[in-house]
């Protein structure tokens, strides 16, 4: 008798403690959704005492920020300067842009504004606009390559070295082309109206330099003849004072007279 009132005791005992067990274990499930539900921000669905909101409501864009050791997260309608939203089916996230100098993004890597004082061009920032390309309408934005109207090209000038059209082999010619009409009538924004290229032509002397050949020609050939005239008087000179010479040595022949 005494054996079935302590096996009574024991089985009621194990039963008291397993329901104690479970009265615990359930206040601390509630302790714990308490603890990461209260005191949530509005917008938030779920949040925790040291990283903020976990869990923002449906299209409201989760921001975590960075402070110290910990991102605490918070719930917008829309991502601030710097930002860009990415939307799925989890949860709406703002994502940090990562294009310098560039204050909000459609994507991570193509800005839609600068900062200030710098210009945009296709999704990246400048100190100015690339070269062919202007700000649209006193905005910071470059605008599609500038819109000048040009003329057609020229015909290509004459081969010319230093200025000379002669004496030479290699040298440059240029076309040229008229600004018809500029943007804002800054003719700067235009492309070049002149251009320039090498060229070869067959080597001719100039004129000047025929001529002067020519009449250095001709007082060479004149002092030639000079000399040549002056050689031939100096000969025939000569020639005579042989000869002069020659009839003073001779003397005529005498016979004698014969002596009475």
């Amino acid at each position: 008798m005494q054996l079935g009132l302590l096996v009574v005791v024991v089985f009621l005992s194990s039963m008291d403690l397993t329901g104690s067990s479970k009265v615990v274990k359930g206040k601390r499930q509630r302790r714990i959704s308490t603890e990461l539900s209260q005191g949530c921000a509005r917008g938030c669905d779920l949040c925790s005492e040291f990283n903020g909101c976990l869990r923002c409501s449906p299209k409201l864009f989760i921001l975590l920020e960075r402070n110290d050791i910990r991102q605490i997260g918070i719930c917008l309608p829309s991502c601030p300067l710097g930002y860009f939203g990415l939307r799925n089916t989890d949860m709406n996230k703002c994502i940090k842009c990562k294009i310098e100098n560039c204050e909000s993004c459609f994507s991570r890597n193509f800005c839609t504004k600068c900062k200030e004082g710098l210009y945009l061009h296709k999704g990246r920032c400048y100190v100015t606009c690339p070269e062919g390309y202007s700000a649209a309408n006193g905005t910071m934005e470059c605008s599609s390559p500038a819109q000048c109207e040009m003329s057609e090209w020229g015909p290509w000038g004459p081969c010319s070295k230093k200025r000379k059209l002669c004496g030479f082999k290699k040298g440059n010619e240029d076309r040229t082309r008229r600004i018809l009409q500029a943007p804002s009538g800054d003719v700067s924004l235009c492309p070049a109206t002149t251009e320039v290229r090498r060229c070869t032509v067959q080597k001719s002397q100039c004129p000047e330099g025929k001529r002067k050949k020519k009449e250095e020609q001709g007082k060479q050939d004149n002092t030639n003849g000079n000399r040549n005239r002056k050689d031939t008087k100096d000969a025939k000179s000569g020639t005579k004072k042989r000869k002069s010479k020659q009839r003073g040595a001779m003397v005529p022949a005498t016979s004698a007279s014969p002596t009475q």
